[in-house]
């Protein structure tokens, strides 16, 4: 296994390192705990968590109490599996919370300090000391876990395009279907990798159509990863392989990669 991953790490732009210091020297670390949720430290160790669904979560690798560090929280929408344990996380480490204005104002009323809250609705830009971090909507239905009078809804769904001090860029997709606004995104900011929906009832040729919409003059991508799917995909789901099917018959040959939970990934440019 790791050896097959070693081979597919040269061929596609990163390197498995022994542990997460190796996010020094220019390169970026991904790591996936199950479901959406991710952790990227950036080259100069800023700490950014997608989508942390922790409790609840049957695939989770980790608990809350193991992360000790977050500079930002990226929930995608207010769903349960998107929003995950974003407060406690940020009540925990300070970290900010990006997201549209309705979904602050809940957070907000859960007790996160507004100065953890900074505005984050689609075309909005946030920079994190080198880090470029651009909201983009996302084709998806959005909520909150308990609604309140002045809260009833999470606002837009939303996606990510981060971009690293080493200039590698990635798209976290959030929970989309496909859209042609994809192409306008891989135009301008030309994402080295994609973190795509695939969830157990995902259609895979719509899948597929986000990946080759972020190609649109864009020959950076090169990194097709996963998320929303069970490390063990229950009969009928949707899987990778069906994914790749799909990107087959629109001709796209880049492999999807199988992240390992908790393996630590290093991306550089």
């Amino acid at each position: 296994m790791l050896a097959s991953m070693a081979v597919f790490a040269v061929l596609f732009g990163f390197v498995i390192p022994a542990s997460p210091s190796a996010a020094q020297g220019g390169a970026v670390t991904l790591e996936w705990f199950g479901w959406s949720h991710f952790r990227l430290t950036s080259v100069n160790g800023k700490v950014i968590l997608i989508n942390p669904y922790i409790e609840g979560n049957p695939d989770a690798a980790i608990s809350v109490d193991d992360i000790t560090k977050a500079d930002l929280i990226l929930p995608a929408d207010g769903h349960g599996d998107e929003l995950g344990s974003t407060v406690p996380l940020a009540l925990k480490t300070g970290a900010k919370i990006l997201g549209p204005g309705e979904l602050r104002t809940w957070i907000a009323e859960q007790g996160v300090p507004r100065d953890q809250l900074p505005g984050g609705n689609p075309g909005s830009r946030m920079i994190l000391d080198g880090v470029t971090v651009r909201v983009v909507h996302a084709i998806h239905s959005t909520g909150v876990p308990k609604p309140t009078m002045t809260a009833p809804y999470g606002g837009i769904a939303t996606g990510f395009i981060i971009t690293f001090e080493n200039g590698w860029t990635v798209y976290f997709t959030g929970s989309s279907s496909a859209t042609q606004d994809q192409a306008l995104w891989g135009e301008l900011y030309k994402p080295d990798a994609v973190i795509f929906h695939m969830s157990g009832d995902k259609e895979p040729l719509d899948a597929a159509a986000t990946i080759r919409y972020t190609m649109n003059s864009n020959p950076n991508l090169k990194v097709l990863i996963p998320h929303h799917h069970r490390v063990n995909p229950p009969a009928g789901a949707t899987t990778i392989a069906d994914v790749q099917g799909a990107l087959s018959s629109m001709g796209i040959t880049i492999p999807i990669m199988e992240p390992v939970r908790s393996q630590v990934y290093t991306f550089t440019k």
